[in-house]
């Protein structure tokens, strides 16, 4: 398999600036709220040594892509309640490369992220869910993106959800292999 398709399983992050109609929302929706229960699936009775296995060549190993979603879903989750509650906010990046080589991230355990990750995204959910539609259209400033409707946010995280348990779901069958 070639290096793109290993990085990017599900190919590169969508971008549109045009409103989601319900529907396609909705979709999107659905991705973010069941990616807390295909994750712990997907790690379910793996080993130590399966967690700290890289899912491609130099990338990162199962258990940092399980600590770093939670560390990448809060950022989101943050920045969408700037936008609701703010106008139009500048938001931060993060080192994500160096938060994923942090101590607890390279060899912490599994269960407190996973424990995390459920939470937050009980919470996003139930934020997202109760916004009216016009909330929708609001947005944040990221210094890399630009400017950045809720709707754009929603759909590049549900294919931030399906890249990553992507990852894991090729790590595993690599492993088999």
């Amino acid at each position: 398999m070639d290096v793109d398709k290993l990085r990017y399983p599900v190919g590169p992050m969508p971008r549109t600036k045009t409103p989601l109609d319900r529907a396609t929302r909705e979709q999107h929706l659905a991705a973010i709220e069941q990616l807390p229960s295909r994750i712990k699936s997907l790690v379910a009775g793996l080993s130590d040594a399966q967690l700290d296995t890289p899912y491609r060549p130099g990338g990162w190993t199962i258990r940092q892509v399980v600590h770093h979603l939670p560390d990448s879903h809060l950022n989101s989750y943050v920045r969408m309640k700037l936008a609701v509650t703010e106008d139009t906010p500048a938001v931060k990046t993060y080192e994500e490369s160096l938060w994923a080589d942090l101590p607890e991230a390279k060899s912490g355990a599994i269960q407190m992220s996973l424990d995390l990750l459920a939470a937050l995204h009980r919470r996003w959910m139930a934020f997202l869910r109760a916004l009216p539609e016009r909330d929708f259209n609001r947005a944040f400033v990221h210094p890399e993106w630009g400017r950045v409707p809720l709707d754009e946010a929603v759909m590049m995280y549900a294919w931030h959800c399906r890249h990553h348990a992507a990852h894991i779901e090729n790590a595993l069958s690599a492993a088999r292999a």
